[in-house]
């Protein structure tokens, strides 16, 4: 039996990054089902970013020794620079990509109608953190460096729903190096895992 029990929904972005990251982690998990979000669970405030350092420190060095599914690493440097691009995460992209996974995915799903102003402030905000991305992964493979780390996972439920909307997938498209950073990140196959976990029914109430 599975030592490791996530409470939630696989559409949850907090609970999609723990499924991410227990993926790339390679550790045994069992998903108890709770797909009761409505109303106030889903405004933009329960969809900001929730730490997955714990889960990855923990099973850091009971990984199994398979490919290069670290997420951490272990130099001070780099573990540095993996702390400040999550901080940029939470405190500048998580906001707005948050609102507009709420307003544009969520919002007509529990009749709440979609406010467009905070829709378009919101893609002007996360059009200049993008920007600044973009002038990173001119210097880097990913974030933090040139592994794939929790800098980078932090960002694939939220950038999942944005790029799928048609609104706003020229967000990550239409720039060169963060649409090529995008299309490495969301193409592995533990985030597809995760995609697939969201597309299974919820239990019946």
């Amino acid at each position: 039996m599975a030592s490791v029990k996530v409470f939630g929904s696989p559409t949850s972005s907090e609970v999609a990054r723990v499924l991410a990251c227990l993926f790339e982690k390679e550790v045994d998990f069992q998903l108890i089902r709770l797909d009761n979000y409505k109303g106030v669970q889903r405004k933009p405030e329960y969809l900001k970013l929730q730490s997955r350092e714990q889960y990855a420190a923990t099973y850091q060095k009971n990984m199994r020794r398979k490919g290069t599914r670290t997420c951490l690493v272990r130099g001070t440097l780099e573990r540095a620079l993996i702390e400040q691009w999550l901080q940029t995460e939470a405190q500048s992209c998580a906001p707005p990509s948050s609102a507009l996974v709420f307003h544009l995915a969520f919002a007509p799903m529990i009749g709440i109608e979609t406010d467009e102003m905070v829709v378009e402030e919101s893609k002007k905000k996360l059009a200049k953190v993008l920007d600044i991305y973009e002038q990173r992964l001119q210097e880097t493979r990913f974030l933090a460096g040139d592994k794939f780390t929790l800098a980078d996972l932090s960002h694939l439920p939220n950038a999942h729903r944005i790029v799928k909307s048609t609104e706003c997938a020229k967000l990550f498209m239409s720039r060169k190096m963060v649409s090529r950073w995008w299309e490495e990140i969301s193409g592995r196959l533990t985030w597809k895992k995760v995609v697939e976990m969201q597309k299974e029914a919820p239990p019946a109430s």
